[in-house]
C-alpha cells in the first residue's frame, strides 16, 4: 500500500472534502462541515473511485472523507487513492464492512481512521477534530536528540543459530526493562520471524517502504509499524516467495534515519546476505552483535563476517555471542573457537530447548517468556551491555562510556581489536 499522506503545509488547498455514496451520510456530513468552518459544497455524491478521478486533476484537501461502500477491493482502491493524494492529506474512510482485519489493513496503509455506516454525528465529529489536531500538534520527533540513539545490528553467522531470537529479545528488553522507545526492523523480507515470535501480523509497511522509499517519513513510520508494546514497534514483511527483492537499499537507509528521529534504540535483524547486497545498511550502526554456534561452520563463517566488518564497518563495536551452548554437544571447544576467530567470545547463551518451546507456545520473545532461566539472564546482560555502550557514533565513544558502566568487566577494546595472545587456528 502506498501512502503519501503526511503532516504538511495546507498551502492554499481546500481544508476538507468528502465523497460519500448515499444521501443519508451527506445529510450528516454537510452540516457538521459547516459547523467546523468548511464549505458544505465540498461534500459530494460518489465513493472512493470518484475521489480518485476528481483528485487526479485537482489538489487533494487537507482532510479527505471517502466512502468505501461501493468498492469491491477497498485496499487496492486505497492504493490508487494514494497515487493522487498530495503530502498533507489526512484520510478518513467510511464503510459498511465491520471487519477487524480490514480495519487494521486500512490503518497500515496510512488511513487515519475508519468509521462504520450509518455514521454517528458524534463519532464523525471526534474523528474530524482528531484529524485537525494532526496539523496543530508538533511532530513527535521534534527535539529528539539523535546523538543519544543507539543502533544495533544482529547478524547470524549461519541460519538457525538464533540471531532472530537474540534480536527480538534485545528489542523487548530495551522496551520493557529499560523503558526505551525501540524500533525492531526485520530485514528478512520473505522469511522473517520477528513478528511471528511476538504473535503479530507483519503488516505491509516494510514492502511499501521498499517500493516507495521517497514516501518514508515520520508519519509513515508511525502508521506502518506494528506496536508490540507501549515502547516497542516492529517493521517486518512476509513478501511472496515468487516476488524477488528489487531495491537499491535506499529504503533501508531512510528507515534507519527516521528511526533515529523517532526512537532511542534501533535493533536490526540483519540476514548475512545483506552484507553482500546492501553493505551501507551498517553505515550508521553503533554496535553489531554477531551470533554463532560452537560448530566448525559457525567458526568459519564468523571468521569471514568479522573480517568483513573490520574492513567495512570499523566504526562499530562488535560483540560476539555464542548461542545454544551445551558442554557435551558442541563440535568445537570455546578455546578453539576463540583461537579461530582471533578474539574473545563476549557472551555464551546456554542451550535450553524447553525454554525456546515455551516462548514459541506463548507467542512471546525468548527473554519475555524465560526471565528466570540462565539463558534469559545472559540475554539481559547483553541488553545491559548494549544499553550501557553509550550513544557515540563510533567505537571510541562506545568504549569510553562502557568504562563507566556497571558491566565494567567487559572491555570494549576487546570488541574492536583481535586477541594478541592466541595463535590463529583453522576451522
Amino acid at each position: 500500500m502506498n501512502a503519501p499522506w503526511k503532516v504538511g503545509s495546507q498551502g492554499g488547498r481546500d481544508s476538507f472534502a468528502a465523497f460519500l455514496c448515499d444521501d443519508a451520510s451527506l445529510d450528516i456530513v454537510r452540516p457538521l462541515a459547516a459547523d467546523m468552518g468548511w464549505a458544505p459544497e465540498k461534500c459530494t455524491r460518489g465513493g472512493l473511485r470518484n475521489a480518485v478521478q476528481a483528485l487526479s486533476i485537482a489538489s487533494s484537501p487537507s482532510i479527505l472523507l471517502v466512502d468505501l461502500s461501493e468498492s469491491g477491493d477497498p485496499l487496492n482502491d486505497i492504493n490508487a487513492l494514494a497515487e493522487v493524494c498530495e503530502p498533507g492529506t489526512v484520510v478518513i474512510a467510511v464503510g459498511q464492512v465491520n471487519d477487524v482485519r480490514l480495519y487494521r489493513d486500512l490503518l497500515s496503509s496510512g488511513i487515519h481512521d475508519y468509521l462504520l455506516k450509518p455514521l454517528s454525528p458524534a463519532a464523525l465529529r471526534d474523528a474530524l477534530q482528531q484529524a485537525q489536531a494532526v496539523f496543530a500538534a508538533p511532530r513527535a520527533t521534534e527535539g529528539v536528540q539523535t546523538q543519544n540513539h543507539i543502533s544495533t545490528a544482529v547478524i547470524g553467522t549461519r541460519g538457525g543459530v538464533g540471531a532472530s531470537t537474540v534480536a527480538t529479545s534485545l528489542a523487548w528488553l530495551f522496551s520493557v526493562d529499560h523503558k526505551l522507545p525501540t524500533a525492531l526492523l526485520d530485514l528478512d523480507i520473505h522469511f522473517g520471524t520477528d513478528a511471528l515470535a511476538m504473535d503479530l501480523e507483519p503488516g505491509r509497511g516494510l514492502t511499501d517502504a521498499i517500493e516507495n522509499p521517497s514516501r518514508i517519513d515520520g508519519l509513515f513510520i508511525e502508521r506502518a509499524m506494528i506496536r508490540a508494546n507501549d515502547n516497542l514497534s516492529i517493521l517486518s514483511a512476509e513478501a511472496p516467495i515468487n516476488k524477488p527483492l528489487l531495491t537499491d537499499g535506499a529504503a533501508f537507509v531512510q528507515l534507519e534515519e527516521e528511526f533515529r528521529q523517532a526512537f532511542e534504540m534501533t535493533v536490526v535483524d540483519l540476514p548475512r546476505n545483506m552484507l553482500i547486497n546492501f553493505p551501507h545498511v551498517l553505515n550508521d550502526m553503533n554496535l553489531i552483535v554477531v551470533v554463532s554456534e560452537l560448530t566448525l561452520s559457525g567458526a568459519r563463517d564468523a571468521i569471514r563476517i568479522l573480517s568483513w566488518l573490520k574492513a567495512n564497518a570499523s566504526h562499530a563495536a562488535v560483540v560476539v555471542v555464542v548461542n545454544k551452548v551445551h558442554p557435551n554437544l558442541s563440535e568445537i571447544s570455546k578455546a578453539d573457537f576463540e583461537a579461530s576467530i582471533e578474539r574473545n567470545i563476549n557472551f555464551q547463551v546456554p542451550f535450553d530447548i524447553k525454554a525456546a518451546t515455551h516462548a514459541a507456545k506463548l507467542g512471546q520473545t525468548f527473554a519475555e517468556a524465560n526471565r528466570a532461566t540462565k539463558a534469559g539472564a545472559v540475554l539481559r546482560e547483553i541488553a545491559q551491555t548494549v544499553r550501557s555502550a553509550g550513544s557515540g557514533p563510533d567505537g571510541d565513544s562506545l568504549m569510553k562510556t562502557e568504562k563507566k558502566s556497571l558491566l565494567g568487566k567487559l572491555d570494549f577494546k576487546s570488541l574492536l581489536s583481535p586477541k594478541k595472545d592466541k595463535v590463529p587456528g583453522g576451522a
